[in-house]
């Protein structure tokens, strides 16, 4: 049984920042690609930022120089720094890893979080 546990979404004026957080645990034997994906309502979910097992990163544009991803392998932990914060980036903001189990290899997600920048 693997999980992705989120925190740090949550209330932020334009301009503030906000650091997410999702955890894996369970029964993991390796994490490949950890990311995250959001959700406006009315809008389809789209790709925010994705990291590789070595740290390679990408970005969706209308966030690269504000958002950065980071991980921590020994942890099984994906972070999302976001400054510069803009209504726009309102949305649930969801996790996920590319994780191999004994059983399985596939993609996990966490449950979701709600950023909301308003003032």
């Amino acid at each position: 049984q693997v999980q992705l546990v989120e925190s740090g979404g949550g209330l932020v004026q334009p301009g503030g920042s906000l650091r997410l957080s999702c955890a894996a645990s369970g029964s993991i034997l390796s994490i490949n690609a950890m990311g995250w994906y959001r959700q406006a309502p009315g809008k389809e979910r789209e790709l925010v930022a994705a990291i590789t097992s070595r740290g390679n990163t990408n970005y969706q544009y209308s966030v690269k120089g504000r958002f950065t991803i980071s991980r921590d392998n020994a942890k099984n932990t994906v972070y999302l720094q976001m400054n510069s914060l803009k209504p726009e980036d309102t949305a649930v903001y969801s996790c996920y890893g590319d994780i191999g189990t004994h059983e399985i290899s596939r993609r996990y997600w966490g449950q979701g979080t709600q950023v909301t920048v308003s003032s």
